[in-house]
């Protein structure tokens, strides 16, 4: 036994040499991985969290930004004032920042996004988020004032978010291929299909980037992920796909595992206009045809929390409506054959790259094939997802994370991919936008919680865990993810 304590000791120290020397060769550098590519890199124009995971704080910034514990503070605004009826919002802007390609930043940019946001050509994902902006004036070159119609007790919390960074008219039209921010990283290269590089800028306004460069590497295949990880090509890789594997990393003394909290809810989305799911009762019977657990466990290995409605567990104003649509099989049957559907219904169940997505949807499949529904499933890639599912809402069912902060909104959105159209839950939305005292904003966001579960309008599964593995020496990343980052502005080598 000693001598086996002796062995293990011995190797333990050859890794963690091992791994001191390789950070002090990549001091300089640092290989992020990821699941996604992402299909561009404007978050302005785009829906895909994974140009978030690239782009949010290292290249673009906003108004304000999101701190780590979801936290609102100062980005390229220092200071900001509100008025008492709380329709004008009055920002102060740092001065001395540059765009990455040498043009100065000033009032004029910020009118200019924001207009950009509101035009009839938009093409933001989040355009409903700021939809009560009447007008933005500049009243200098580093004060701006935004006039909302009504007030919007969200709306420094919208201005965070990776739909409303700040980008200049002179770099616009380009930044899906060529993204042009205020960050502290500067895009260097994009190789499609492969990988993505950013690098330090040199000139940024804050305290500066303390690596030299970083490469966003796309690898969607967890066994992939899990040997890049082992060879050491990957320094880290937040929301690493292959969670069975977790436990072996942790025995590794190379790297740490980094288990955090995440806004994504994953669900089973509904095409609420699809025939057969604008009945309710089928939607219902779906919902009471899943068994949370089973997904939890076989898909994710344990890592989520059950939710029963579109809502981080995290949040105080959280409900727990999961016993709503708890698994009962045989209510799911009586559903079905009072909605006409007891001889069987088929339903396309079309799934995107990611493993929650792909391992869950054979899970579910199984699941509601015991209650009489034939789920076809399509695995689609993520540009194909987008434009089949996203944008063309040319599908049944599908499994996705919504991984934006705060984003209920989504359901008073009669356009939207799931289709549902309610005018109560569109009232209480209205309601919730314009109420600014607190304890009227938590009862009306647990009414929207309600109002969704009440209608089954998505199959609810599990809230996403981040469990992320990085090299041991690597410090200064995010353990939880208040919304789409990659931050590596505080990245750094121990």
């Amino acid at each position: 036994m000693k001598h086996l304590m002796k062995s293990v000791a011995v190797a333990s120290l050859m890794a963690m040499t091992a791994t001191g020397a390789y950070a002090a060769a990549h001091a300089g550098s640092v290989t992020v991985g990821m699941q996604l590519e992402p299909p561009m890199l404007d978050p302005t124009a785009g829906a895909a969290a994974a140009i978030d995971e690239i782009t949010y704080s290292n290249i673009y910034e906003g108004l304000v930004r999101f701190g780590e514990d979801g936290s609102i503070n100062p980005g390229l605004a220092d200071s900001w004032r509100i008025d008492p009826f709380g329709l004008i919002y009055t920002f102060t802007l740092r001065r001395g920042v540059k765009f990455h390609d040498g043009t100065d930043f000033d009032a004029n940019d910020v009118k200019f996004s924001l207009d950009r946001i509101a035009a009839d050509d938009s093409a933001n994902a989040q355009k409903a988020l700021y939809a009560s902006i009447l007008g933005v004036e500049v009243i200098d070159s580093h004060t701006v004032r935004i006039e909302l119609q009504e007030p919007t007790g969200s709306m420094l919390f919208n201005l965070a978010w990776g739909d409303a960074v700040i980008v200049a008219p002179e770099s616009a039209a380009t930044n899906a291929t060529n993204p042009v921010g205020t960050g502290a990283f500067k895009f260097s290269k994009w190789n499609k299909g492969d990988s993505v590089e950013i690098v330090k800028n040199p000139d940024y306004w804050g305290s500066p980037a303390k690596i030299e460069k970083a490469t966003f590497k796309f690898i969607s295949d967890p066994t992939a992920a899990f040997a890049a990880v082992m060879a050491e090509d990957i320094d880290a890789f937040p929301g690493f796909p292959a969670p069975e594997i977790l436990d072996q990393l942790k025995a590794d003394p190379r790297f740490e595992v980094v288990e955090g909290g995440t806004e994504g809810e994953t669900i089973l989305s509904t095409n609420n206009k699809a025939p057969a799911l604008e009945d309710v009762r089928v939607r219902k019977a779906i919902a009471h045809a899943i068994d949370r657990q089973a997904i939890i466990d076989g898909a994710m290995f344990g890592y989520g929390t059950p939710i029963g409605t579109h809502f981080a567990p995290h949040h105080p104003d959280y409900v727990d409506l999961t016993s709503q649509s708890s698994y009962n099989p045989e209510l799911s049957k009586a559903l079905l054959a009072e909605a006409g559907y007891g001889d069987g219904l088929k339903l396309r169940l079309k799934l995107p790259p990611p493993s929650y997505a792909r391992r869950g949807g054979e899970i579910i499949a199984a699941q509601l094939r015991e209650v009489g529904i034939d789920a076809e499933i399509s695995n689609l890639e993520w540009a194909g997802w987008l434009e089949e599912v996203f944008k063309g809402k040319d599908y049944d069912l599908t499994i996705v994370s919504h991984t934006e902060p705060f984003d209920i909104g989504i359901y008073g959105r009669d356009e939207y991919y799931f289709q549902y159209s309610s005018d109560e839950f569109k009232t209480l939305l209205g309601m919730l936008n314009s109420a600014t005292v607190e304890a009227e904003r938590s009862a009306l966001t647990k009414a929207l919680q309600r109002k969704i579960a009440d209608d089954y309008v998505n199959g609810y599964l599990f809230q996403l865990a981040r469990t992320s593995v990085q090299n041991a020496k690597l410090g200064g990343l995010w353990r939880n993810s208040p919304t789409q980052a990659n931050d590596l502005t505080k990245a750094y080598w121990m």
